[in-house]
Order: structure tokens, then sequence, then C-alpha cells
């Protein structure tokens, strides 16, 4: 039988049952609608911003899709490969992936699971594939509407099994970036991890080999070039290398 890959919105919401079921028994099932910020006095616009969001709208909300007549032009605004001369700090062993098409790169999914792993392009792209077409909003004023191909997230995460303490994922880049995110935006159906864009491979100026694509949060929080993938049972900001220490919000909700 042919493997199904474009999902309907009924697919979606199947997806949302499974995600919201795994969130169920995480740790992230509190009595408190706080974002993990609460407490910083310089973070309470996002505070205020998640409790809205988490109180008014349905946990497992879709980012509105288009239709491959809306793609427009999509720049890649800041991006510079990992490997580059011209970085602080460049990466040696992304150069060394980058050479070789990427065919030696893992991510590794590591930390509140029950079966830690790594996964090659090839393993990602074994697993069903989801497509959608959504818009980026950039922190930078900017939109963008591309179709974007991979995994989704919440079917990784539930596939190595997420230990009911968990409440945090973190997502680390050849290029040094950090984020985060609560389990519900992990599970989101919306949440992928993308080796394509617009019927190609993922291009390195847009994240190669693989990139997180964050539907239901502003652009800054879709990580470019993944390496590593940890689950935690505390909240992580990224410290010095968080977007709470470069001034940015770490909740950015739309």
């Amino acid at each position: 039988m042919k493997k199904k890959t474009n999902y309907t919105r009924r697919d979606f919401v199947i997806g949302g049952a499974v995600a919201l079921g795994s969130l169920a028994i995480s740790g992230c099932d509190k009595k408190t609608i706080n974002a993990p910020t609460y407490g910083n006095i310089l973070r309470v616009a996002d505070n205020f911003t998640y409790i809205a969001h988490r109180t008014l709208l349905p946990g497992q909300s879709l980012a509105r899709e288009y239709t491959l007549a809306d793609i427009k032009s999509y720049p890649a605004t800041g991006t510079i490969d990992p490997s580059a001369s011209t970085q602080e700090k460049p990466s040696e062993t992304y150069g060394k992936f980058k050479a070789n098409s990427f065919k030696d790169w893992r991510l590794t999914i590591e930390g509140c699971v029950e079966k830690p792993g790594s996964y090659s392009l090839l393993d990602l792209k074994k697993l069903p594939l989801k497509k959608q077409i959504t818009r980026n909003t950039c922190e930078e004023g900017w939109t963008g509407i591309a179709q974007w191909t991979g995994v989704q997230l919440s079917r990784l995460l539930v596939s190595v099994g997420i230990m009911p303490k968990a409440c945090c994922v973190c997502f680390y880049a050849y290029d040094d970036y950090f984020e985060s995110l609560d389990m519900l935006d992990a599970l989101h159906p919306q949440t992928l991890l993308a080796y394509g864009m617009n019927g190609k491979d993922l291009m390195i100026a847009h994240g190669a080999p693989l990139r997180l694509r964050v539907e239901k949060q502003i652009g800054y929080k879709s990580v470019k070039f993944l390496n590593r993938i940890v689950v935690k049972d505390v909240f992580d900001d990224g410290g010095d290398k968080g977007a709470i220490k470069a001034g940015w919000a770490w909740y950015t909700g739309i």
C-alpha cells in the first residue's frame, strides 16, 4: 500500500490527539498556567501573552495553511553557513558534513526519553513525511509563505518515549544557536523537523540539512542547522545563548 504523504485537517486532529495524550502524562500537567519565564521582571509581557494563548485558544489550534499558488519569495535573512570563515567560531564538524552532502550527519535525541538515539537524514526520510504550506512571520517585520517537508517532531518524541517528568524540549544548532519549547508546542501537529523546502532538499541558507518549524510562533523560534535535541525535566532558557539573555521574548505565540 502506498504511504500517505499529504495530510488533511482530519490527520492534524488525530495527530493532535496523540500529542495531547502524550502531554497528559508529561511533567507539564500543571495546576497553573504561567510561562516558564514567570518571575522574570523583564519578561512580564511574555507571561501575559502565554497565559492569554493557553487560556483562550485550543491547545492544538492550527496555523493557517496555504496552497502552492500562494508560495512567495522567501529570503534567508541573517543566515550564515556555520562553517564559514567569517563566523566567530566556524564549525569544522558542520563543514565536514556539508562536504559529504550530509551523508554522515546525524541528529541526536537524548535526555528524559526512554530510548535515546541518533538519526541520519535517510532515517528521518524513511519516517512518514508531512508537507505543510505556511506563513513565516519574522520579528523584523517581513513574512513569507513556503512549503515545508519533514517529520512531525511529536512523532519522533513519542517514538523515543517521553518520560512523565519531561516539560521542556531544547534544540541545539551548529551555529551555536539555542531555543526551547514547552511540551504543548513541541507536540503540536504542525511543529516539524523539516528537511525540504518548496519541493527540494533544504538549502544551506535555510538551515540544511534539518531545521525546526514552529508554526505557532514567530520565526526565530524555528532553529536552523539542527544538531541535537534534549528533552529536560526543568525549563532551560539557554543562559547566555538563549533568547532572553539576548533581549528577545522566550514565548512568541501568534
